[in-house]
């Protein structure tokens, strides 16, 4: 027999947390408890975009059904049966069905007495260091947060442009991070010409990638800005499901991921492996999320080249522990507690 529970938290942001589309002060997340018999209970988050046509409120609008198929299954072993079983009772809501899913391998790796990493079998000594996002802001309000972050040991620091200061920021956060490894993130925000100029100008600063230059539906466009790119392109808003990934092959050479676009994590693994396959580096990003589902996705990174887990960083006041991220380091080694970590504090 299984329990389950489903509740919203409110979640405030240390900083106004802006990017070329929208600015954040606060956000709700909804948070999965399965508990077992023994009283063992996993936790999962739901961290819903809009961009991806979801809220808190239709997570919590579509979790009865969802949680009706874990319950009538009964198994937390089961979960193809009840991957399956989600499908079958609502399309689409990707992050309510992650929720359940990241509770339920929390639930079965306890059940194992293993953190998550160990019962996937992966290796520990392969995580990786997280980026530390700047969000846009004033220019002298983004030197004060690249100082923040040089001065807590970030060594790698993803910038948000999309501005009319694009140039400046770089320049500006460049000269107050000199030995930061620089990402840059457009979110849409660019016209091909535009990005093709500036992906030049962000080479002269030494940029490692630059991640959705255009929105995703001009697909041939990117194509365009691909083919003259001086940098790597990373896709994340064109990449939203498994069946994506072959058709950015040829206009990417990273695939960004996110647990809340996959819907389980065995959609996850199949998403990594086939964007392998079809000779992508594979990246995993994250929303502004609570530990509740920024835990299982650190214990991913084995498995990645990159990774952008940095959403409950961003945060003055999350509930949750979850896996030690000092400087962005995802310390898998470090995690005491059998399961992902993800615990009330």
């Amino acid at each position: 027999m299984l329990a389950t529970t489903a509740e919203r938290i409110a979640l405030q942001t240390t900083y106004p947390f802006t990017i070329a589309r929208e600015t954040v002060h606060e956000i709700e997340n909804v948070v999965v408890r399965i508990a077992d018999a023994e009283g063992r209970e996993g936790v999962g988050g739901a961290a819903p975009s809009r961009r991806y046509g979801e809220t808190v409120d239709t997570v919590m609008a579509v979790l009865p059904e969802l949680l009706d198929v874990v319950t009538s299954v009964g198994d937390p072993n089961a979960l193809q049966r009840i991957e399956r079983g989600m499908h079958a009772v609502v399309r689409g809501h990707a992050a309510a069905k992650m929720a359940i899913s990241a509770a339920l391998h929390d639930l079965r790796a306890q059940q194992a007495g293993l953190p998550l990493y160990r019962f996937w079998g992966l290796d520990a000594t392969a995580a990786l260091t997280s980026s530390f996002t700047i969000g846009i802001d004033s220019t002298e309000r983004m030197i004060e947060k690249t100082q923040e972050a040089v001065a807590a040991g970030y060594p790698t620091l993803k910038i948000k442009l999309g501005t009319a200061r694009d140039r400046e920021i770089i320049d500006a956060v460049r000269t107050h991070a000199p030995d930061a490894t620089l990402r840059v993130d457009a979110n849409e925000a660019w016209t091909p010409r535009e990005a093709v100029a500036m992906i030049e100008v962000l080479a002269d600063y030494d940029v490692e990638f630059v991640e959705q230059p255009l929105p995703a539906e001009h697909h041939e466009a990117l194509k365009f800005v691909y083919d003259r790119s001086v940098l790597p392109i990373a896709l994340d808003e064109s990449c939203v499901t498994l069946s994506d990934i072959p058709r950015i092959a040829d206009r990417a050479d990273i695939a960004n991921l996110k647990l809340m676009k996959c819907a389980t994590l065995q959609e996850a693994h199949r998403m990594v492996h086939t964007a392998r396959a079809h000779g992508l580096e594979v990246m995993l990003g994250c929303m502004i999320e609570s530990n509740a589902s920024i835990a299982p996705a650190a214990h991913l990174t084995p498995l990645l080249d990159y990774c952008d887990l940095d959403g409950s960083l961003l945060l003055s006041d999350d509930p949750f522990a979850g896996v030690p991220m000092p400087a962005g380091r995802i310390a898998l080694d470090e995690v005491a507690p059998p399961g992902s970590g993800a615990q009330l504090r």
